[in-house]
């Protein structure tokens, strides 16, 4: 499994994100974000899950 990083990180490389579980796993209806460089990741749907990087 890719890392996984918390909503509030910064200095993430740029990309497209999902929102998943705990511990990696999918969750119903993720969020999915694109975040420029130097961006923060954005708060999660619930408290708990994570993001993991995708392309």
């Amino acid at each position: 499994m890719s890392d996984l990083h918390k909503p509030g990180e910064d200095n993430r490389p740029a990309g497209k994100y999902v929102e998943v579980g705990p511990r990696g796993g999918a969750v119903p209806h993720p969020r999915k974000v694109t975040i420029d460089r130097g961006d923060r990741l954005p708060p999660t749907q619930e408290k708990g899950r994570k993001w993991v990087r995708k392309g």
